[in-house]
């Protein structure tokens, strides 16, 4: 998530109360989670298995719950809590706006766009032109859909990400700052939810095809000519590139990536990273024709 301006390291740490370590005047662009952080953003980490993976990433500004040592050409933000600060980023920078009426007068909808009655649209929402919104569909604040893209009834854009991290009270959340981007030509069925990013986008490529009832969650991307089927929940931060053909009620971990034109069948729990140009199957999934030798020798054992 990019700030509207550059922030000084200063007035960063005077937002969230912390002690700095660095340049008081240097550039703050953005914040961000660790896999798409960039250069000029800050990144969060509060626990020690992942402070040199955090140090060591392409983060100007870490924001760290320990006096570290500061690496060349970066800057700490000390803090006791860095979760919660970094909820109070979100805050400052991407704060909830009340809508009070069905299509906010800050959306823009392209030429020949229908949305029809009940849709929700929400604050600072871009739609493309040749568009058909159905009734009830909900797409909340700063989401962004391109041309020619159908979203059928029930279907929910930009809710917030399951992400939570546990304290002896409950479940603190993570709050959500980042959008759910819809390219060209897409078909969204009935009841989907696709959840927007943490503080990037949720991603949605061009020609894509997905059934109804389908879940995607925060900060997936899923690649251009992708089919998917009914029942299928996809977890976040999961890269999904071109061509991938998933069918109906398959799962996925987080953070994993799936290859070019791979084919996932029905039923299939994914735990790990495929590679592209196979055909998979089963809980772990793995390459199709090897489970089915798998479950008949099973099988032959079972009848002995």
């Amino acid at each position: 998530m990019r700030f509207p301006q550059p922030y000084t390291l200063k007035q960063i740490a005077t937002i969230i109360g912390a002690k700095f370590v660095g340049d008081e005047h240097l550039p703050v662009l953005g914040m961000n989670e660790i896999h798409v952080v960039q250069t000029g953003e800050i990144v969060f980490v509060d626990h020690p298995k992942y402070y040199e993976k955090a140090l060591s990433s392409k983060a100007t500004v870490v924001l760290i719950n320990k006096e570290v040592e500061c690496p060349a050409g970066k800057a700490l933000l000390i803090s006791t809590d860095p979760f919660t600060d970094f909820n109070k980023l979100t805050d400052f920078f991407k704060p909830f706006q009340k809508s009070t009426i069905l299509v906010s007068p800050t959306a823009q909808i392209g030429a020949n766009t229908v949305v029809q009655p009940g849709a929700f649209i929400g604050n600072h929402v871009k739609i493309g032109a040749n568009c058909l919104i159905h009734a009830n569909v909900n797409i909340y604040d700063g989401c962004v859909i391109g041309d020619n893209v159908t979203i059928h009834s029930g279907t929910v854009l930009g809710a917030d990400a399951f992400y939570y991290k546990k304290r002896p009270e409950g479940f603190d959340k993570l709050k959500s700052g980042g959008r759910v981007v819809i390219e060209d030509n897409v078909d969204l069925g009935a009841l989907c939810t696709i959840d927007r990013g943490v503080t990037g986008d949720t991603t949605i490529k061009k020609g894509t095809k997905i059934d109804n009832q389908v879940h995607i969650g925060h900060d997936t991307v899923v690649g251009e000519r992708c089919l998917i089927a009914s029942q299928t929940g996809i977890a976040g931060c999961v890269v999904i590139e071109d061509e991938v053909t998933i069918w109906g009620q398959v799962g996925m971990t987080s953070g994993i990536t799936i290859g070019k034109k791979a084919v996932i069948l029905a039923q299939s729990g994914v735990s790990k990273s495929l590679e592209g140009g196979q055909t998979y199957f089963g809980y772990p999934a793995a390459e199709a024709r090897e489970k089915y030798k798998e479950m008949s020798a099973l099988k032959q054992l079972i009848a002995k």
